[in-house]
């Protein structure tokens, strides 16, 4: 019984501490925003990496003198510097574009509550809105034509995962909107087998889930023998039916934290192909942006050359000599030209630099077809490295 007693205090006392944690957590992020205000003054940029490797070596050997180990001071910390540069950098876009600053704002998204789709959506407005209105859809066509009727404010769209590759459809609908890109979110995508009872693997006969996640757990479910496959239009609904069959023999896949939303619980963890998966999201809305000139940005570009030999050659060889670096390259065939593709382009550049514009205006004369598809700020947060031995 004492035993007991000594837990529920020690317990107390480690609430009380988590308390105080939060508390503190909350008082930095508000003074990353008074930089935030600084560097909008001085145009500095958001990031200084030097400072932040200088910042970590410093944490760490303050860390070792409390006994705390260095790898878990390095991940704690990068986590609250990602934090405060990204709340910096919507800080600064808020400056930059006063228009856009609302209360509440409406996005649509591929499926219902719980689909990746829905969970990126709420991380990227969770530091910029304060009321998230949400349209689930059941295709990419619907959600742009939400966008575009002006119905939405936004919409949410998968462009590309690490473990599968890039999302042709979504690239074949941009081909056809006049929609601008204006934001990126790459979110974790945490694969798990999720059922609404408690059952085990080997009574699992029918799985359903959205195409893309059993592409990216083919690994797994090769290995599971007789399981049929039902496909859904998106994530949201397959889980939206295992929770309506309770039945033991049925799962589905999808994220633990989605699940959650459908009272589903994980039988398995982890399914994926590859232990770092992740899908990377583009938002569009009907007006293009400006990215203030401290966040670092991308610009995606739209273009056709023909079939003239070396023409595709020759546009990149332009982005070459202005020092511009390009980071996606993604072909699509041309709906109705046979043998003819149009090239998506995503350079780490602002469109309002001098050397993009006279990147495209070079460009322009090798092309069929050029267009600016939005400058948006990079959302990505590399961590800052901290030497070995620092660490060890």
């Amino acid at each position: 019984m004492n035993d007991e007693l000594d837990l529920n205090k020690i317990r107390e006392k480690i609430t009380k501490l988590d308390q105080q944690l939060l508390a503190l957590f909350a008082e930095r992020r508000a003074l990353t925003l008074n930089v935030a205000k600084s560097k909008a003054k001085q145009v500095r940029p958001v990031r200084d990496q030097q400072r932040e490797q200088e910042l970590l070596i410093r944490l760490i050997k303050q860390g070792k003198e409390y006994g705390l180990d260095a790898h878990y001071v390095t991940s704690v910390f990068q986590t609250i510097i990602e934090d405060s540069v990204l709340n910096q950098q919507a800080y600064l876009q808020t400056l930059a574009n006063p228009n856009l600053e609302m209360p509440s704002v409406s996005v649509a998204f591929l499926g219902d509550k719980g689909s990746y789709s829905y969970l990126a959506s709420h991380r990227y407005f969770s530091r910029r809105a304060e009321k998230l209105i949400e349209y689930g859809c059941q295709s990419f066509n619907e959600i742009m034509q939400q966008v575009e009727s002006g119905h939405v404010d936004y919409g949410m769209l998968p462009i590309e995962n690490t473990s599968s590759g890039s999302i042709n459809e979504v690239y074949d609908a941009l081909q056809h909107t006049n929609l601008s890109i204006v934001g990126e979110i790459t979110q974790p995508i945490e694969h798990c087998l999720l059922t609404a009872v408690n059952t085990s693997l080997d009574k699992i006969k029918t799985i359903y889930a959205h195409g893309q996640p059993f592409t990216q757990c083919s690994n797994f479910l090769d290995k599971q023998g007789d399981m049929r496959i039902e496909y859904c239009e998106s994530t949201a609904d397959a889980m939206a039916k295992v929770y309506q069959l309770q039945d033991p023999s049925v799962a589905v896949i999808g994220s633990e934290e989605g699940g959650q939303l459908y009272q589903l619980h994980a039988l398995e963890k982890s399914i994926a192909n590859q232990s770092e998966n992740h899908s990377r999201f583009i938002l569009v809305a009907r007006k293009p942006v400006d990215v203030a000139e401290q966040i670092p940005a991308k610009t995606a570009i739209i273009l056709a050359t023909g079939q003239t030999p070396g023409a595709l050659v020759e546009c990149l060889l332009v982005l070459k000599e202005k020092g511009i670096n390009m980071c996606k390259l993604e072909s699509r065939p041309i709906q109705g030209r046979p043998w003819e593709e149009m090239f998506y382009l995503d350079v780490e550049a602002n469109i309002k630099q001098l050397a993009l514009q006279e990147a495209i205006s070079e460009i322009t004369p090798l092309t069929n077809f050029i267009k600016v598809l939005g400058c948006y700020p990079i959302e990505h947060i590399s961590p800052t490295n901290v030497p070995s031995n620092a660490i060890t």
